[in-house]
């Protein structure tokens, strides 16, 4: 059985929990990070030195940190050939998107944006910089437009891992309060992830415990 380390809210621990569900594995997760704690222990830094989240244990094997190191562990060790192929190519361009996903769009929204505008008091929001974190933002997001104005997902015609690195990002990206371009496309794409029982369950998750107020 899985082992996992990490809070609800963390957006990292959303995407490998999505992915744990949708490949149906049974696992055990423990409240870390945050103010939950755990991860400034000893124990804790024995199987992930760096004090961060998640961390997955897979029975007797090695610890293992780095959310998109994990899900891609578990896409090997667990996941469907049209989720992770196993053709090098087909691989490569599920990879490509995986990759892209994390740079392009994590890195740029969670924190210039996100951070921006929940995790900062009203009172100190900036919405110049929120507005040239989301002019950035919106580079990347026409590239996905294009892309999903082709294919129903990311990498093709298959729900695969890129998905799950892609998308955990999306239904904080639709709720919170923003100016947001219209990405018709992008729209369908966030909604036919909504329908999906392993994203409502993982990811469409309250996030109140990160606001901050004045």
């Amino acid at each position: 059985m899985l082992k996992v380390w990490g809070r609800v809210s963390s957006s990292n621990v959303q995407a490998l929990m999505w992915c744990i569900d949708e490949l149906a594995l049974v696992y055990e997760r423990v409240d870390a990070g945050f103010i939950y704690g755990h991860v400034d222990t000893p124990e804790y830094l024995s199987i992930n030195p760096n004090g961060t989240v998640p961390t997955l244990q897979d029975g007797d094997h090695p610890p293992l940190w780095e959310t998109g190191a994990i899900v891609r562990y578990l896409a090997t060790a667990y996941g469907p050939v049209e989720f992770w192929p196993t053709e090098p190519i087909a691989r490569a361009e599920v990879d490509k998107w995986a990759e892209w996903s994390k740079i392009n769009i994590a890195q740029k929204f969670t924190a210039p944006v996100f951070w921006r505008v929940v995790r900062t008091p009203p009172s100190k929001h900036d919405p110049d910089a929120i507005g040239v974190a989301l002019k950035a933002l919106d580079k990347f997001l026409d590239v996905a437009e294009t892309r999903l104005s082709r294919f129903p997902y990311l990498a093709g015609e298959n729900f695969t891992l890129a998905d799950i690195q892609f998308g955990h990002c999306l239904y904080r990206y639709f709720d919170i309060d923003i100016n947001r371009s219209e990405h018709r496309s992008l729209r369908r794409y966030y909604e036919a992830l909504t329908e999906r029982q392993a994203f409502r369950d993982h990811v469409m998750v309250s996030y109140a415990e990160l606001k901050e107020t004045d």
